[in-house]
Order: C-alpha cells, then sequence, then structure tokens
C-alpha cells in the first residue's frame, strides 16, 4: 500500500486534488481532495474517502446521506500531483441535491441543473442552511437579505451576532419562551452567516462540542488556560 501511496507527489501538496466522474456516462460529479489517509482509504475499502478543508477531517462521501461513491478506478496524471477517479454514485454528488455539482454557468449564473434529490433531512438544518449561506456568497445583494449581509463585511455581520445575542437576552429574561425560540434562531442564522464569511463549517463546531464532551467544564476552562 506504501508504494501506491508514494507515486502521488506529496511534496507539491498535502492535499491531493480529485476529480471525480461517473463511470457510466464520464459526467464530472465533484472535485475534492484527499490526504494520504483518505487515499488509503479510499483504496482500501474503493468507497470514496476525502479530506474535507471547511471540516478540517477526512470524511466518508455520503456518510450523512447514505449518498457513496464506489470507485472503479484511480488515474493519476502525468505530473503525479492530481487524481482521476471513477466511480459509481449512489443517489447525487452535490449536497444541493443535484447530480454533479458542476450546475451554475460562469457568464450568466443561470443554474443548468434541477435539483433530484431533498438533503435536507439527510444533512440537517443547520448544515444545509450553511450551504445555502455559502451559495449566497455570489448572488445578488438587491435580492438576497444574506448576499446583503455577506456583502456588506465584518462590521455588519458582527453587529448583527451582537444585536441577536441581545435580543434573545431580552427574551429569555422576559420569560418568553415564543420569543427564546424566535430569537435564538435569529442568532443562529447570523452566527452562521459569520462562520460563512470565513469558511467555518458547523461541523467544526460539532467536533469542538464532542471534544469536549466527557470532560468537566472546569477542566475544559483549564486546558484553555493552559494555552
Amino acid at each position: 500500500m506504501e508504494e501506491i501511496l508514494n507515486r502521488v507527489d506529496w511534496e507539491k501538496q498535502d492535499l491531493l486534488p480529485v476529480i471525480v466522474q461517473e463511470v457510466s456516462t464520464n459526467e464530472v460529479l465533484m472535485m475534492a481532495y484527499m490526504d494520504k489517509e483518505a487515499l488509503g482509504l479510499s483504496l482500501e475499502t474503493n468507497i470514496a474517502h476525502y479530506y474535507s478543508r471547511s471540516k478540517q477531517r477526512i470524511w466518508k462521501k455520503g456518510e450523512s446521506s447514505g449518498h457513496i461513491q464506489t470507485i472503479h478506478s484511480f488515474n493519476l496524471d502525468c505530473d503525479n500531483d492530481t487524481l482521476l477517479i471513477k466511480v459509481t454514485q449512489e443517489g447525487v454528488a452535490c449536497h444541493t441535491g443535484r447530480k454533479s455539482c458542476f450546475f451554475t454557468e460562469l457568464k450568466t449564473g443561470e443554474t443548468t441543473s434541477e435539483v433530484e434529490v431533498d438533503t435536507t433531512a439527510a444533512y440537517g438544518v443547520i448544515d444545509t442552511l450553511y450551504h445555502t449561506i455559502q451559495e449566497r456568497k455570489n448572488a445578488d445583494p438587491s435580492e438576497s437579505w444574506t448576499a446583503k449581509l455577506l456583502h456588506k463585511g465584518e462590521n455588519t455581520i458582527l453587529k448583527k451576532v451582537v444585536e441577536e445575542a441581545g435580543e434573545y437576552c431580552f427574551a429569555h429574561k422576559d420569560n418568553d419562551e415564543e420569543e427564546m425560540v424566535y430569537e435564538a434562531a435569529d442568532l443562529t442564522y447570523h452566527m452562521l452567516v459569520a462562520l460563512a464569511s470565513k469558511n467555518i463549517s458547523p461541523d467544526r463546531i460539532k467536533q469542538e462540542l464532542a471534544r469536549r464532551f466527557g470532560m468537566s467544564g472546569i477542566a475544559e476552562k483549564n486546558s484553555r488556560d493552559d494555552k
């Protein structure tokens, strides 16, 4: 296995760009990255594993949605620094529910394919909302509140986070459950906009919470104070 892994020129990069094609049609489905461990897992299992730069961890394609990719071939390019894999795609490749991630015409901005699968249940509302916010980065600010926030920049984004946090606190003090839920939803949305502006996936927040799980609050605080 090590001999195969070392055919990649890892000295150029830690992450190997991977182009993914549907084996039956040669349609390009997506582009992702593998580190050496993800490539090793993919070779061992013939199931696509990638390294997510936003999540900062290895992820098995379809781990949440069930839309796995069974790999039929691995082809390295002439410079040994890019990989082409051909797969059988279960379901769809894109988190938007489209078959391919390449569905926006660059010159016009028009969408060239339709949603085939509702992925909200598979990915969860938080991840779906985060990806929607990311997509709004290229939207017209006059037509999208999210695009408008992102276009105005950091000060406006952070002002809204502080504002919504304050409104939640007032609702909490008033013991108004409906307002608490409403304001908590607003705060969550604006926190996701702030995270998206820095390309920080909510999966990393989940990872941090999981790390703290089983660690006492005092121990967790001490671990931060020691840094």
